[in-house]
């Protein structure tokens, strides 16, 4: 039996100390000083800025950044006035987001745990939760979305970053050889599930990640079971050299979404 979460844990602690991976560099002075200015950017998807709006300003609120560890976002977010608590899965991408703090003079809270049970977490704590694309390693997102109902406060925002669904249908090697796309895999996609034995162990010994597609009904459909609202949304592409699929269709996208002030 394949245990995720340990495997995925020392995945992302193995890619933070190499600090090769885009998500695993922590962000600069500069950037720490334009935020305490108030002049800040933060991304959910690879490449498009969250719309300020989503936010309804941060500073005094009670932030979690969940799954989102690695020096980047919430020391930014800290910096703009927040008070953070980074929740993530690898103790070295928390371990960056606690070196910014230290260098910066920030307070930032770090727990590691499962995104999928925050019971470390009170309920009704948090006045917003900012989870960018990160559930593509979780095996199921919908007690992912309960727990972020849970741990927000009233009218609480939970601002969610994940990838196209359609995204794993395609044979990406083909598609970086030249190929059109082909599809290959059926969805949702797993690779524990359908990755042969052989290839499973060479990504097993390659320490690379196991990542699931999750459908839009588990997405989007899992947010407003969980009693959201969505109140936004836009689609992201990745970087050229991540996949050759950027320029056939958007491969992630975001979500602004509300906890109701009643319980319906």
């Amino acid at each position: 039996m394949t245990d995720v979460l340990d495997h995925n844990r020392r995945v992302w602690n193995k890619q933070s100390l190499s600090g090769e991976n885009r998500w695993c560099q922590p962000v600069d002075r500069n950037t720490i000083r334009r935020a305490r200015e108030g002049t800040w950017d933060v991304i959910l998807t690879p490449n498009i800025c969250v719309p300020r709006a989503w936010f309804n300003d941060v500073r005094g609120k009670d932030v979690l950044c969940l799954a989102s560890g690695g020096g980047q976002q919430a020391p930014v977010l800290a910096a703009a006035g927040a008070r953070v608590t980074s929740y993530d899965n690898s103790e070295e991408q928390l371990a960056l987001d606690a070196q910014v703090a230290q260098r910066e003079g920030l307070e930032i809270k770090t727990i590691r745990g499962d995104m999928a049970n925050l019971a470390a977490l009170d309920g009704e704590r948090f006045d917003l939760v900012f989870h960018p694309v990160s559930n593509v390693f979780a095996e199921a997102v919908r007690p992912v979305w309960k727990e972020c109902y849970r741990v927000l406060r009233k009218s609480g925002r939970l601002l969610a970053g994940f990838m196209n669904p359609a995204f794993f249908l395609f044979d990406h090697d083909a598609l970086a050889a030249g190929g059109a796309p082909v599809v290959v895999n059926r969805l949702p996609y797993a690779d524990i599930r359908d990755l042969d034995p052989e290839q499973l162990e060479l990504r097993r010994g390659r320490v690379e990640a196991f990542e699931f597609s999750h459908s839009l009904d588990d997405q989007i459909g899992g947010q407003l079971d969980a009693g959201f609202i969505i109140a936004g949304y836009y689609e992201d592409t990745w970087d050229d050299e991540a996949t050759p699929l950027n320029k056939y269709m958007p491969t992630s996208m975001a979500t602004l979404a509300l906890k109701q002030s009643v319980s319906g």
